[in-house]
């Protein structure tokens, strides 16, 4: 179960891995039903590009029942990680992500699919 959390949980989160400016850049840039692309959206924000820990660390945040992979709901919400009032993936969106970082075809992202995708700079196809 996902659960809700606050705009201050959020940002203490992100704190010293993203900065609050390419946050909202990135958010702007896909707050349109069906805008989102996961290539332009990590290099907005800065997660393309950064260590293996500072991936680890947005892992474990997007991972929010903390089971070890990001599944289809948690997906869904991906952007209310960044800002508790941004919106939910579209189904077509959470589908299209799903299929980048689904590396096995299980159902679920683990940290190897999510982390390839960002430090590869959002070339996943």
């Amino acid at each position: 179960m996902v659960m809700a959390r606050s705009e201050s949980m959020i940002e203490m989160a992100f704190a010293g891995v993203l900065k609050d400016a390419d946050v909202a850049a990135a958010l702007e840039a896909c707050k349109t039903a069906d805008s989102f692309d996961h290539k332009k959206f990590f290099h907005s924000c800065g997660l393309s590009g950064k260590t293996p820990e500072d991936v680890k660390k947005a892992f474990a945040i997007i991972d929010q029942d903390k089971s070890g992979f990001i599944e289809e709901d948690e997906l869904k919400l991906f952007l209310q990680n960044f800002k508790a009032d941004a919106r939910a993936l579209t189904d077509a969106e959470t589908k299209a992500f799903m299929k980048i970082g689904d590396t096995d075809g299980d159902g679920k992202i683990g940290a190897e699919g999510m982390g390839c995708i960002w430090l590869q700079g959002g070339k996943g196809t």
